[in-house]
């Protein structure tokens, strides 16, 4: 088992377990299967993007919720190279949770890369979205309206709207969230 899904394993189990829930219950909340879920919590199945922002909204917690490791050093320096990536069903949408979710910090931080051709569309979610570029032509759909961001352009929105990101270039595009949530 790879280390990141014994991560999420441990984490679905003790949100589940803490909350008294059974895997019928957070099935019902969520819309992911009990099957599917059981082997969530066994490590026995690496989740999707989509399939984690699932059980986050169902279960009303952060998406970097599952990747939180137990509480590390005040000053951590951090490679994306030594991050294990979270990845959507087509493999063209990587995500890496930078800094996780923290109560007492109310945001999260992450890295994306978005291969050439690939799209992802995420389902509205807690937060207020703050997106900077790195590298490369992003689109956004929010609300309808699509919006292109190039290097170092950046875009605050509420996340409680559902919003697509494409990369209709021919480079890698990189870019940057953080998911900030107010009490």
């Amino acid at each position: 088992m790879e280390f990141i899904q014994e991560v999420i394993a441990h984490n679905l189990a003790h949100i589940r377990k803490k909350r008294g829930l059974s895997l019928d219950k957070v099935a019902e909340l969520t819309g992911v299967s009990k099957a599917m879920l059981a082997q969530i919590e066994h490590g026995k199945s690496n989740p999707t993007v989509t399939t984690l922002w699932k059980i986050a909204n169902g279960l009303q917690v952060s998406f970097s919720t599952f990747l939180k490791e137990a509480d590390g050093p005040i000053i951590e320096k951090i490679n994306i190279d030594q991050l294990k990536p979270i990845v959507d069903d087509d493999d063209g949408y990587f995500v890496y949770s930078v800094f996780p979710y923290h109560p007492e910090k109310k945001f999260e931080m992450y890295a994306v890369k978005l291969y050439p051709g690939y799209e992802h569309q995420s389902e509205k979610h807690l937060g207020e979205e703050h997106l900077l570029v790195q590298q490369g032509q992003l689109t956004l759909e929010l609300q309808g309206e699509q919006m292109t961001f190039t290097d170092n352009d950046m875009i605050r929105f509420p996340a409680n709207t559902r919003h697509r990101y494409m990369n209709t270039s021919n480079e890698l595009v990189r870019f940057f969230v953080l998911l900030y949530y107010q009490d």
